[in-house]
C-alpha cells in the first residue's frame, strides 16, 4: 500500500517519510515547500508540489499513486503567529484538513494519521498530562489542532476509517545533520542562535513553582516522533476500527534552566550565564506527557534522551551555520 504524507518535505515530515520508507512502505509526498525542502526526501520518493487546499491535486495524487493511507502533517504551527493571523491558521489547518479528509473519503482511503500537538491542553495543572486531561487550548494554533482531532474522529466514525491523532510534545533533534530543524522558534535552536552570535541565552521567568523556578517541559527526539508514526501506521493497517488519540512524549520533565545548561555544554559555549527576563504570557509551569497509553496501544516507547537530542540538533545547526 502507499501512504500519502502531507508536509513530508518539512522538518518532522521528512523524518516520518524516512522512517516509513525504512519500514518498507511506499510513500508519496504532497508539500507546498513553503517550509519544506525537496533535498530532505530519500531518493525515489515522489514529490507532488502543491497545497492541501487544492482538491483537484489531492484527487489526482490519491488516484495515480493508489493511496490507501494518509499521514497529515502539513500545517502552520507558530503560536504567536496564530494569535496575529487566526483566519489564516483556521484556513490552512482546519480547512486544509477538511479538504484532505473529503478527498480521502471520496477515494475510499481507510487509514488516517493526524499530526496534533500538546498545545490542545493549554495550561494543565497536573503532574502528568494524560489523554483524558481536559483540553483548553490557549491559542488559535491549539484550537485548530483540537478541532482537527474532532473532525478526524467524526469522519472516521462516519465512514469506517481507522484513525490516530498523535499529540506531539516538545520536538528536538535530527536523524542526520542535513535533517535538522531550520526554524528558530523552539528552545533548542533559539539558544543555539544566541550562543552562536555571542549573545546571552534567555530564560523567560525563573519564579515558577518548580524546583529551579523555570518551566518544565517534556522533550522528545524527532526520530522517536517518526517511529511513533510507523507504529500508528501498522496499527491502523491491522485494526480497521481504531480511533486513537495519543500523546507522544518521554514522560520525563526537564526544566528550561537544565536544558540551557545541556545546550551550552554540548555546544561548547559554557561560562555564559543565562539572562532571566519576564515570563511570556501563557507559559504553563509544567507540561509533561504521560506516555502510558501509546505504550499500551502501539507498543511504542521513546528511546532517545535529552543529550542525544541536543547533540544531534547541534550537528545540524553547525552544518547550516558553518560560520
Amino acid at each position: 500500500m502507499t501512504w500519502m504524507i502531507t508536509g513530508g518535505a518539512g522538518y518532522i515530515g521528512s523524518h516520518v517519510v524516512r522512517a516509513l520508507v525504512a519500514d518498507g512502505q511506499q510513500v508519496v509526498v504532497v508539500d507546498d515547500l513553503s517550509t519544506g525542502d525537496p533535498e530532505r526526501l530519500p531518493a525515489g520518493v515522489p514529490l507532488v508540489r502543491g497545497t492541501v487546499l487544492d482538491r483537484a491535486l489531492l484527487d489526482r495524487t490519491l488516484s495515480e499513486h493508489d493511496v490507501q493511507g494518509i499521514v497529515h502533517i502539513a500545517a502552520k504551527k507558530q503560536v504567536a503567529e496564530s494569535v496575529e493571523r487566526p483566519l489564516w491558521y483556521y484556513r490552512e489547518n482546519v480547512e486544509g484538513l477538511r479538504t484532505v479528509l473529503e478527498a480521502a473519503v471520496e477515494a475510499r482511503v481507510q487509514r488516517f494519521v493526524l499530526s496534533s500537538s500538546a498545545a490542545v491542553y493549554g495550561m494543565p495543572d497536573v503532574d502528568l498530562v494524560t489523554e483524558q486531561t481536559p483540553c483548553e487550548p490557549m491559542s488559535p494554533y491549539g484550537e485548530t489542532k483540537l478541532a482537527g482531532e474532532w473532525l478526524v474522529t467524526a469522519v472516521g466514525r462516519a465512514h469506517g476509517m481507522a484513525t490516530a491523532s498523535l499529540r506531539y510534545f516538545n520536538v528536538a533533534g535530527a536523524a542526520a545533520p542535513e535533517l535538522g530543524d531550520p526554524g528558530i522558534f523552539n528552545l533548542v535552536p533559539m539558544v543555539f542562535d544566541r550562543l552562536s552570535r555571542g549573545q546571552t541565552p534567555l530564560i523567560f521567568g525563573d519564579d515558577y513553582p518548580t524546583p529551579d523556578g523555570t518551566c518544565i517541559r517534556d522533550y522528545i527526539h524527532v526520530e522517536d516522533i517518526a517511529s511513533a508514526h510507523v507504529a500508528a501506521a501498522r496499527r491502523l493497517t491491522e485494526d480497521s476500527k481504531a480511533a486513537l488519540v495519543l500523546n507522544i512524549g518521554r514522560g520525563e520533565g526537564v526544566s528550561v534552566a537544565e536544558m540551557v545548561g545541556i545546550i551550552q555544554e554540548i555546544s561548547g559555549h559554557t561560562g555564559i550565564a543565562p539572562e532571566v527576563t519576564a515570563r511570556r504570557p501563557g507559559d504553563p509551569a509544567r507540561v509533561v506527557a504521560s506516555a502510558d497509553a501509546i505504550g499500551r496501544e502501539l507498543g511504542w516507547k521513546a528511546v532517545y534522551d535529552v543529550r542525544e537530542m541536543v547533540a544531534s540538533a547541534w550537528a545540524g545547526w553547525q552544518l547550516r551555520h558553518p560560520e
